[in-house]
């Protein structure tokens, strides 16, 4: 029964090798990704705040949270090489909490964008950021939930971060824009926040905000289309799953009072199965739906309602921020 096992020291305790070879294997994981991440992670400063940012593109093109720019329309730029320069905004989403930025003086290379999509809970994570005076911040942990949803309020209309990635990675003071990676090294996220004791939230890198990120890179802007409303994945009843081939829906987890939502009929607790004809299992397939092209149009949305099939039609309007 001791195989395996040694005494450390005179102490009474014994170590499992094996568990030291493992923690070990760890180590070196989040070192070797820390040394493959971090020359890519560059502090950012604005005259009203600062965080971290992430270079994208191998001319200068860097992505950060839209809170972290907040209104500003440039600002400095410091990489991790010692390298200082300005940065201009190219565009910001504050519905994905995402901003584009780009160097005057071009950056160090550009990472490897993962696709969250992939994540599984309890995979191993590791967070680099790049706050003001702290250059090359590095926790690690694992992915605790996936499919998260944030609700944020403005004065125009309540809007939503959908699909959040949340992590017991650690996140130190102007994190906020760094990158969240896989244990290869790809860049999974974008850390947007701390959660709670523990927790860290980040913006997933995957086809919705691949699009999205493409949009500010080329129009400076997203024109969002609003339901209204805030949804997690939830599976079927066993009967409807078969019935449908469909394993999953979103159930409704708030509506927000006034919004296209309420006003076509939706409820809390409704679990949604499509919204324009389109199959949806997470929040990120209700978004797929919401971009420009469906402002001011009718989308039937079918949802399970008390064990029975509802269709109603909704109108999005246009997203706007403050």
């Amino acid at each position: 029964m001791l195989e395996g096992l040694v005494q450390a020291g005179n102490q009474g305790w014994w170590v499992d090798v094996d568990d030291d070879a493992a923690m070990d294997a760890y180590s070196r994981t989040v070192i070797r990704v820390a040394a493959s991440v971090t020359p890519h992670v560059a502090s950012v400063r604005t005259r009203r705040g600062s965080g971290s940012a992430v270079v994208f593109t191998e001319d200068g093109f860097m992505l950060t949270n839209a809170h972290v720019i907040g209104s500003a329309t440039g600002g400095e730029v410091v990489f991790a090489d010692g390298v200082e320069a300005r940065f201009d905004v190219v565009g910001i989403d504050p519905l994905s909490d995402l901003a584009v930025l780009r160097s005057r003086n071009g950056a160090p290379g550009a990472v490897t964008l993962g696709d969250a999509d992939e994540l599984v809970v309890g995979q191993l994570v590791v967070a680099v950021g790049s706050p003001l005076g702290l250059a090359g911040s590095v926790t690690a942990g694992v992915v605790s939930a996936l499919g998260r949803a944030v609700p944020v309020a403005s004065r125009r209309a309540g809007r939503v971060i959908e699909d959040v990635i949340q992590t017991d990675a650690a996140l130190n003071p102007g994190n906020s824009g760094g990158a969240l990676s896989d244990s290869s090294g790809r860049v999974v996220g974008i850390n947007t926040a701390v959660a709670g004791i523990g927790l860290g939230l980040a913006i997933p890198i995957n086809a919705t905000t691949r699009r999205i990120i493409g949009t500010l890179h080329t129009d400076g802007r997203v024109r969002r289309a609003y339901l209204g409303l805030v949804g997690m994945p939830a599976p079927l009843p066993a009967t409807v799953a078969a019935r449908t081939g469909q394993p999953a829906g979103v159930r409704i987890m708030e509506v927000v009072r006034g919004g296209p939502a309420e006003q076509a009929g939706l409820r809390r607790g409704d679990l949604v199965l499509s919204v324009a004809r389109a199959e949806v299992r997470d929040a990120q397939g209700i978004q797929r739906q919401l971009f420009s092209d469906a402002i001011g149009i009718k989308l039937p949305v079918t949802v399970l309602r008390n064990g029975a099939m509802v269709d109603v039609i909704a109108v999005p309007i246009e997203l706007t921020v403050d």
